[in-house]
């Protein structure tokens, strides 16, 4: 066969869409077939996610994806941020049922969870385990706080739960298990000792399937909303950076990435961990990449910081804000009204008037507050590409390696203003896009699947590579 037809079940923090794309050996084309909201719902107990929502909403994007493909989708993939997940109880009738609502991950009941936790396994132990750098929402604290979890007989991660409600069956897929901190670094299997010592119930725990297997066919009850068929769902890397660094065309056996969108996710491929002292200090990860590759990388704040400061704005004045012109406003700013501040600080991980918590650290650290928007525009993008450069840096230096160039891919690669300022900032050429990595990288492993493609991760990306034409950026000072 030339080319197949493949939809992208992609969520996002802020928003999720089906992506139809047709793949061949020399043919990778793909649109928005749908997009539909998504965010935090605060609810009295807490902050959580619509997830019934955003199944509802999947499906009709499938419904378009099938009637555009005039019937002939190939396969199905979805992927979804990490740590998250929905507990299911059994039922005498067969098919789970939900208990409660899925928390968001920025909710901060956790920190009870991270207290208990740590009461019985140590951080450097659990490091020495399962790799993972610390945050307070990694899946074993969010247990651990989780009132329900002895009524469940199963969790699964977002994009497996949505993958149960297609297909009826249960999986967990291996680059999402392995942000859970119950999965064995080394093995990319479940932690059954880690487990025990932490009182949780290894049942509870669907087998880990790796990218590239079928989870089933869609059910047959809704065949008549897909266009009558049953569609075969394949397992992708379904956490979402673990599909964007699939898609992003690393040019270079030392190349570096950052996948930018809510979050910038900063790292490299490897082929082993690296779970030294010095790497668990960083806090550096070392989450599954797709075809058993590690992805080292560290969380740093992205888009976020500068997407709630436009909520923030527009709550306060009761209008929209023009993006483009205030970056253009911010580009002109000298270099003397720029303040650079820590975008790490735990202050900015909630929603909230970012404006206003910005002023705060920056009084609490004798730092000159920004004032206006195209000043506080342009310190958010400095301050951002700052901690880039810095986790580049000790990136390299952590796992031994030198960064002859920087692959920026998501949304973030967008932002001119910030791909030179990370080029200027680290001293690397930033080679920006594709913008849609994330699905790229869904579309691809369901191409190869599916047999149209076959080959390596490098394979893989060099037909990304003859399809699109990426922007550079080159360090000015």
């Amino acid at each position: 066969m030339a080319t197949t037809t493949h939809a992208a079940v992609d969520l996002g923090a802020s928003s999720g869409r089906v992506v139809l794309g047709r793949v061949g050996p020399d043919t990778l084309e793909f649109h928005e077939a749908a997009r539909f909201p998504n965010g935090v719902v605060p609810l009295p107990d807490g902050l959580h996610w619509n997830i019934v929502g955003l199944y509802e909403h999947a499906l009709d994007g499938l419904a378009t994806a099938s009637r555009e493909a005039g019937g002939e989708l190939a396969s199905v993939g979805i992927d979804a941020w990490a740590v998250d997940y929905g507990l299911l109880a059994e039922t005498p009738t067969g098919p789970m049922r939900m208990l409660g609502i899925p928390y968001h991950y920025r909710d901060g009941r956790t920190a009870a969870g991270v207290d208990s936790v740590h009461s019985k396994v140590s951080f450097a132990e659990l490091y020495q385990r399962n790799g993972l750098q610390f945050l307070p929402f990694n899946t074993l604290y969010q247990l651990a706080a989780e009132e329900l979890a002895g009524q469940a007989d199963r969790l699964l991660l977002i994009p497996d739960l949505l993958g149960y409600w297609l297909t009826g069956e249960q999986r967990t897929e291996a680059t999402n298990a392995s942000t859970t901190g119950l999965l064995d670094v080394h093995t990319r299997l479940w932690d059954t000792g880690l487990m025990s010592q932490l009182g949780i119930d290894e049942q509870l725990f669907a087998p880990v399937a790796s990218p590239g297997s079928t989870l089933g066919l869609t059910r047959t009850e809704l065949s008549a909303r897909l266009g009558g068929q049953q569609l075969p769902v394949t397992l992708v890397g379904s956490h979402d950076t673990a599909s964007a660094v699939v898609g992003a065309p690393l040019s270079s056996p030392d190349a570096a990435y950052i996948s930018c969108g809510t979050w910038g996710l900063v790292g490299l491929e490897l082929q082993e961990p690296v779970v030294t002292d010095a790497s668990r200090e960083a806090n550096f990860t070392n989450e599954g990449g797709v075809d058993g590759r590690t992805r080292f990388l560290t969380n740093v704040m992205g888009t976020w910081l500068l997407s709630e400061t436009l909520r923030s704005w527009e709550a306060q004045e009761g209008r929209a804000q023009d993006l483009t012109s205030l970056l253009e406003a911010a580009a002109e700013v000298p270099a003397r009204d720029i303040t650079v501040f820590d975008v790490q600080d735990e202050r900015f991980v909630p929603p909230g008037d970012m404006p206003a918590r910005i002023s705060e650290l920056c009084g609490e650290r004798d730092l000159p507050s920004p004032e206006g928007k195209p000043q506080l525009v342009r310190s958010i993008i400095e301050s951002i590409a700052v901690r880039f450069a810095q986790a580049l840096n000790t990136a390299a230096d952590l796992a031994g390696r030198p960064i002859d160039v920087v692959h920026m891919v998501g949304g973030g690669s967008l932002n001119a203003l910030l791909c030179q300022a990370t080029a200027d900032r680290s001293g690397y050429p930033v080679v920006a896009g594709p913008v849609e990595a994330t699905a790229i990288g869904n579309l691809l492993i369901q191409a190869r699947t599916a047999g149209t493609l076959s080959g390596s991760l490098e394979d893989l990306r060099e037909l990304i590579t003859r399809t699109h034409t990426p922007t550079t950026y080159r360090p000015r000072i």
